[in-house]
């Protein structure tokens, strides 16, 4: 199944990259900044929460700043990415009706549109390591980790997601529901040594708060993450695409009776 579709990805390559294309020239069409707002969103939004938890809440935390930084742009590109995959099927409805096409190209063209402006986020997080001074330790060139993995969870994700929209209409907006939980139960301007035992083991179970804190540990503080760390995440990953992709590959077949 795995070879079956990456072979559909290669043969059908122009189309996805004609898909992302498009994604990026409506996301930013009329925009005089264009993707200079990929790396602008992050900055002020950390400006603006920083200023509220730091002072408000008074989390002791090292360079908050960028302790929230690190774990805002990897969360949003994972919400951006799956919201956007969700829609792709019915987004594509024309589409699909008038040609063959593997429909799995469809989530994956707004993974990696979002991906994109991901890329332009974590420009943002680089200037702001320079900005206050935090050294570039060497277990940083490992923090490509962390955003693959993400990358095939948020796909598994969206596979998921994509035949939920497309079979019921109201999964669009109990899924934005679902996605502020999500933040809620990531660490991302607080420290996830205050909570409660249970409440961590709850928390534990969220993907995003290992990718998050993989991504912390090896770029913001220098410390070689675990096997199990990368055990965890794997494991994640695993999950995510298997059930992803089977459920769009069993319910695939009955999208035009639906869109």
């Amino acid at each position: 199944m795995l070879i079956k579709g990456l072979r559909g990805i290669y043969r059908y390559r122009w189309l996805l990259q004609e898909l992302v294309n498009r994604d990026l020239k409506v996301k930013y069409k009329r925009s005089y900044l264009g993707y200079l707002w990929s790396l602008l969103n992050p900055l002020l939004m950390m400006v603006v929460v920083s200023l509220v938890f730091s002072h408000v809440f008074r989390f002791n935390i090292d360079n908050f700043a960028l302790y929230l930084l690190c774990g805002q742009v990897l969360f949003n590109f994972f919400s951006e990415s799956t919201s956007m995959a969700m829609n792709s099927v019915l987004q594509n409805a024309g589409l699909i009706k008038k040609v063959y096409i593997p429909k799995y190209i469809l989530p994956l063209s707004k993974i990696i549109s979002s991906f994109v402006n991901l890329l332009w986020s974590m420009l943002a997080v680089l200037i702001m390591f320079v900005f206050y001074r935090i050294p570039f330790y060497p277990t940083a060139i490992l923090s490509v980790v962390p955003i693959i993995y993400v990358f095939i969870i948020s796909y598994g994700v969206g596979l998921l997601m994509a035949v939920l929209a497309t079979y019921f209409r109201d999964m669009v907006h109990l899924y934005g529901l679902f996605l502020q939980v999500l933040m809620y139960l990531t660490p991302l301007f607080y420290p996830a040594d205050i909570l409660p035992d249970k409440v961590l083991m709850l928390v534990k179970c969220n993907p995003m708060y290992h990718i998050v804190t993989y991504f912390r540990d090896v770029a913001l503080y220098g410390q070689l993450p675990s096997v199990r760390d990368n055990v965890v995440c794997i494991a994640f990953c695993i999950l995510t695409i298997t059930i992803g992709g089977l459920v769009f590959k069993k319910y695939q077949k009955n999208f035009l009776l639906y869109i």
